[in-house]
């Protein structure tokens, strides 16, 4: 990730921590499995490992503070509430947002999306309008859009990749047009580590009056967002890729977009009135929480939140680019190995293949050598056939690695290449 110099105000108590591997005492897995096969956990982008404090948060919701919330007069009921509220707040914070109302609690990233595409962009499409995409998203933002298209009559269109992973830039001048209804981005590439420059996307799309979602899944576990700098209408992301539960997820939307949008699912919490023949809905955001929530999730993302805080997002930026240089340098100097996305400005993963192995047989080899990495096309297919790759061997950081865990993944890698002889 590239910082200009100065830009960071960082905590160097927390930046030691970081570099010397102090914080995965935090993790109670990491340390379980430390003591008893020394794992090397290198698969953050698929799903981050927990920290005590978010443990305990969820332990102590179900033990001490569990009632259904915003409907009991209760004590119980109104402390769980509180707490949830609390929770969004502390998403607001995290995300640099204006309003808790601008904050819609979901299940994670991929309903986020669909939520967007069905309630946001469907009643804008008519057939022959277009959403545009990227050649680098996620499944999650891209086949909502593929059915979204399907039912509507619209057209996807996408921006093309360079060979270096990053997007083509000059291509958003004839694909950024009148019948562009949408524009979804990914922040950061789950397969690539490409940090796309959203506030310059944003800033073409909105030359145009087009509204810019991006998913933030693989952007906010390594860098500080600000959505109110970045400009864009929607930033959707993942509570269990930022340390946090799995099941909850959050999406902040300009408050002017939520009030005029119809609620996607319906149910107890997001009404006002209810007949036999008709509803009125609550305002944002509750029009768009229909049901009981995960409560005890928002509350264990609002200490994720908290715990990523107190370590700082600038300290956690840096080491993870200490660690990417480390690691660009390290596995470069393996032979036939090939690093597949290579733009300028990444973030913590690394995407290779291996001369004469399969993915699928690296990642088997680097598992009896207690290191855990991803193989396979990583929810991203397109990326694979724009590389002319079946698959690819991905290990992702975390803000809980270290030098010597890239130098174990190296090794490994070594021994890999005499394991089948390549």
């Amino acid at each position: 990730m590239n910082m200009p110099a100065g830009s960071l105000n960082l905590d160097q108590q927390a930046l030691e921590r970081l570099r010397g591997g102090d914080v995965r005492a935090d993790f109670p897995l990491l340390v379980h499995e430390a003591e008893a096969n020394g794992l090397v956990f290198l698969d953050s982008a698929a799903s981050a490992q927990k920290p005590q404090v978010v443990l305990d948060a969820l332990a102590n919701v179900y033990e001490r503070n569990y009632a259904n919330i915003h409907r009991g007069v209760y004590k119980l009921s109104q402390d769980a509430t509180t707490l949830y509220e609390a929770a969004r707040g502390k998403v607001k914070g995290f995300l640099g947002a204006a309003d808790d109302r601008e904050i819609v609690f979901v299940r994670g990233t991929t309903e986020g999306l669909n939520l967007l595409a069905n309630s946001f962009v469907r009643p804008r499409l008519s057939p022959g309008d277009e959403v545009l995409v990227t050649e680098m998203e996620h499944h999650s933002n891209l086949v909502p859009w593929q059915l979204l298209c399907q039912a509507t009559g619209a057209v996807l269109k996408h921006v093309p990749l360079a060979d270096d992973g990053t997007l083509q830039m000059d291509t958003l001048d004839h694909l950024l047009t009148a019948r562009t209804k949408v524009f979804a981005v990914a922040h950061v590439s789950n397969a690539l580590g490409t940090v796309n420059p959203i506030r310059d996307l944003v800033r073409l799309a909105h030359e145009k009056d087009i509204p810019v979602i991006v998913d933030g899944a693989q952007a906010t576990p390594h860098m500080a967002v600000d959505v109110q700098d970045l400009d864009c209408d929607f930033y959707v992301f993942s509570g269990h890729k930022v340390y946090g539960p799995t099941g909850i997820g959050a999406v902040y939307g300009k408050l002017a977009h939520w009030e005029a949008m119809p609620p996607w699912q319906g149910g107890g919490d997001m009404i006002l009135n209810v007949t036999l023949s008709e509803s009125t809905y609550a305002p944002p955001p509750a029009r768009f929480e229909a049901g009981t929530p995960h409560i005890a999730g928002a509350i264990g993302l609002g200490a994720a939140i908290d715990y990523l805080q107190t370590l700082g997002l600038d300290a956690i930026t840096t080491h993870e680019a200490d660690l990417l240089d480390y690691g660009n340098a390290l596995l470069g100097s393996i032979p036939g190995l090939r690093l597949i996305g290579t733009a300028p400005d990444k973030a913590g993963v690394f995407s290779f293949v291996l001369d004469g192995v399969h993915p699928h047989d690296v990642g088997t080899v680097l598992d009896t050598h207690h290191i855990a990495v991803r193989t396979g096309h990583h929810c991203a297919q397109p990326i694979m056939d724009r590389f002319k790759v079946p698959a690819t061997t991905r290990a992702s950081l975390g803000l809980y690695n270290t030098r010597t865990d890239l130098d174990a993944l190296a090794e490994a890698l070594h021994q890999v290449r005499k394991f089948f002889g390549v």
